[in-house]
């Protein structure tokens, strides 16, 4: 009679897109236990349209233990201090120690500088609940500034970085500006200005030349001031420092450029590439065979000679790939390389206005807004938040309104 295998320890650090993923797909398979630095789970892609009043705060956030009820996965709310690898375990700021036959590393990202001065003393990030929310107060604050002064004072608000995040946070708060602040107040909607910058030829590289330029259009009709080849040299307080060019006001300055490895990393004692750890082609950390790393911590390239892109669907396949992996040490069978699965871009402008790439398929305009409307909700964990949402969006569709414009301040 065949013996069954027993189920290994696995510890996974990090409950974001692909921790969350790995965990559930592998709870009948080990005994799965998650770390997280916060009780809940943040939904990315929809975090701009905190800051931008277009959800409410709780709409994007969904409780961790609540993502794994009845699944057996144990939930350990700390962050890791060191790891001990001769015994397989791992101590958190709580003191406790977990044991581990298997660890998955899946910390996540943070907002990177690029050594540009300036960004963490007068930029704020886009990577939290809580600076979502800062955003929110800072441009509200100011808009009440403008409606005490009938006079001709510009509030200008900034977003550095082309990419997805920064361009959808452009024209959500163009859409900001031109519905709910405009019916609040006309005068003080009138002096907001919006720019985005990147330092590339085009705004969202990652897709075809010709939809990146559609993006810029539909980003221009909303009233944003695109700038192009444009480099930020220093941030400092109201300016923004551009090399080899004029300096641009900037009471809000909003920093999308890029992300990289959680910093956290750095205390496991694991080899790293750049800011991500450096795994081999089946995940695993290279000279660590009991550890794997996925999601935005993971240095894995691809067969382009380039690291794996910081989003949520590459980490979400590594998340299911990892849990056949433990499945197949598990059988003493052999690992397997990680292919990752293209599936597409898309990115939204503002209200009927989208883009959506799918290998040759292209689409704009209203299908693709309503294509990306959509995936995003499917995505959106817990039902409470699906319905809030839905909610929130129908009701600013339909009467051109905000209804989350409060000044919260997280202090």
């Amino acid at each position: 009679m065949q013996k069954t295998p027993q189920k290994p320890r696995v510890v996974i650090l990090g409950a974001g897109f692909g921790g969350l993923t790995a965990a559930r797909a592998m709870a009948d398979i080990a005994h799965v236990t998650v770390v997280d630095r916060h009780n809940f789970q943040t939904f990315l892609p929809l975090l701009y349209q905190v800051s931008t009043a277009g959800l409410a705060a709780d709409h994007v956030a969904h409780p961790i233990r609540g993502a794994l009820r009845k699944s057996g996965v144990q939930f350990r709310m700390g962050s890791p201090i060191s790891v001990d690898h001769k015994n397989k375990s791992i101590k958190l700021d709580s003191s406790e120690v977990l044991e581990f036959d298997q660890l998955i590393v899946a910390l996540g990202s943070i907002t990177a500088d690029f050594g540009v001065p300036g960004v963490t003393e007068h930029a704020l990030g886009m990577k939290s609940v809580s600076e979502a929310l800062l955003i929110r107060a800072e441009v509200m604050r100011r808009f009440e500034d403008l409606c005490r002064f009938q006079d001709d004072t510009i509030f200008s608000i900034s977003i550095v970085g082309g990419g997805p995040t920064g361009v959808e946070m452009a024209g959500a708060f163009a859409e900001l500006v031109r519905g709910p602040l405009k019916h609040d107040q006309a005068h003080a909607a009138a002096h907001i200005r919006i720019t985005l910058i990147e330092a590339g030829p085009r705004i969202l590289p990652m897709f075809s030349e010709k939809l990146s330029a559609r993006a810029k259009k539909d980003l221009e009709k909303l009233g944003v001031q695109v700038l192009l080849n444009t480099a930020v040299a220093q941030i400092k307080p109201r300016t923004i420092l551009i090399k080899d060019g004029e300096p641009i006001p900037s009471e809000v300055t909003i920093w999308a450029a890029g992300v990289k490895g959680e910093p956290a990393a750095e205390k496991l004692n694991l080899p790293l590439v750049n800011t991500r750890i450096d795994v081999n082609e089946t995940l695993q950390v290279k000279n660590y065979p009991n550890i794997f790393a996925i999601g935005d911590i993971a240095g894995f390239v691809a067969d382009n000679g380039r690291f794996l892109p910081m989003v949520a669907p590459v980490a979400m396949q590594q998340g299911r790939f990892i849990a056949k992996q433990i499945r197949r040490l598990t059988n003493a069978e052999p690992l397997q390389p990680f292919k990752y699965i293209d599936k597409g871009s898309m990115a939204t402008i503002g209200r009927h206005k989208a883009i959506v790439e799918v290998k040759k398929l292209r689409m704009v305009g209203i299908a693709a807004w309503y294509a990306w409307l959509w995936l995003h909700l499917f995505y959106l964990l817990g039902g409470r938040n699906k319905i809030g949402t839905m909610a929130d969006w129908t009701w600013n569709y339909l009467t051109f309104d905000r209804g989350n414009r409060h000044i919260m301040d997280t202090i």
